[in-house]
């Protein structure tokens, strides 16, 4: 027996459908106003009945917008990445957009896709956790090209969103120092990376203030990966007069910085107490489960997305830069030092 292929439904046949004309088909479709909700209801019923796929390259050079929007990562590794991603999707979702992830894998090659995308392959772009932005802002700004860093404090480079890395420094600082914590370890993020030196300066601020022990040795330079948060706490451990706790930047060096200790015949917290950033889902997996400070990363990727869209509408609005509060969340991986074997 011979099957027909289905033929394509158009937007005529969407109309007739629905008992409305063309032009009303295509203003639903754009998500244009001064259409009765009744009627707008008919048309997406009998869009979706029909089977009516939009033909996007067609949409693209009438309107002149692709309705993407570009979203360009490092890496899919870490549940910092991943909760941000989920919020920024869970906006674009209630869009007309959709959107285009990237990754990068290699800082070098951030100047070259942020390149392809200003060439049209979407309408805006989110950067998350970028790098060196140098290379590439002023091709965005003198562009304008409507985009948004995420966990970057790019105020004078371009609109952005973060949280408020420093101050959430300080606060896991000031509950070590409330447990009798004085000689506090601190494995950094990568110090390319704004956060990363923000949460930096708010250690040495909260180790000044409460007048804690103030050894560079304390100090290692992490990566913001597992294997850095591992390979650091091993440096701190092997000092002659170790930590009594140490402050991982992000969560994923904190869980490395677990393992290590585990490694090394010590408890946690009893022996070495352990803080992180960031509060991924993964904090409640690991034993003990980990005390750490929340950034809310899907409330960060769902503005982002709002002040995109923002800025696709209107390329020329003043950069504006929106930060997020941070706070504690204590779980069972830190203890009081009169805890300590």
């Amino acid at each position: 027996m011979n099957h027909s292929a289905p033929s394509k439904v158009t937007i005529v046949d969407v109309a007739r459908e629905a008992g409305v004309s063309y032009a009303t088909v295509s203003r639903v479709l754009n998500d244009e106003p001064y259409v009765k909700p009744e009627t707008r209801e008919r048309v997406t019923t009998a869009l979706h009945e029909m089977g009516y796929i939009a033909n996007r390259q067609a949409r693209s050079l009438r309107t002149g917008r692709s309705q993407m929007i570009g979203l360009l990562v490092r890496d899919l590794g870490t549940g910092y990445i991943g909760q941000i991603i989920s919020g920024g999707a869970s906006q674009v979702g209630e869009s007309r957009f959709e959107m285009l992830l990237f990754t990068t894998h290699h800082q070098a090659r951030e100047p070259e896709y942020v390149a392809n995308f200003v060439g049209g392959m979407a309408d805006g772009l989110l950067l998350i956790l970028p790098h060196n932005v140098d290379p590439y802002t002023e091709l965005l700004n003198q562009r304008r090209y409507p985009h948004v860093f995420v966990d970057y404090k790019g105020s004078d480079k371009g609109p952005a969103v973060g949280a408020d890395n420093c101050g959430g420094a300080i606060i896991a600082v000031d509950y070590l120092a409330s447990l009798g914590h004085r000689r506090i370890g601190f494995i950094t993020g990568d110090m390319c990376l704004t956060s990363a030196v923000d949460r930096f300066a708010g250690y040495r601020y909260a180790v000044a203030t409460h007048g804690l022990v103030n050894d560079p040795a304390l100090v290692i330079e992490g990566d913001y990966h597992q294997p850095g948060g591992y390979a650091g706490a091993q440096v701190l451990l092997a000092l002659p007069d170790r930590p009594t706790a140490i402050f991982a930047s992000n969560d994923s060096m904190a869980f490395g910085a677990m393992e290590a200790i585990r490694e090394a015949g010590l408890r946690i917290p009893q022996d070495v107490s352990v803080i992180g950033f960031d509060d991924t889902p993964q904090a409640v997996g690991v034993s003990p489960t980990l005390t750490t400070i929340l950034q809310p990363l899907e409330e960060m990727g769902r503005q982002a997305v709002q002040m995109l869209l923002t800025y696709i509408e209107d390329p020329e609005r003043p950069f504006e830069y929106r930060e997020l509060p941070t706070e504690l969340v204590v779980r069972n991986s830190c203890g009081p030092v009169r805890q300590m074997a």
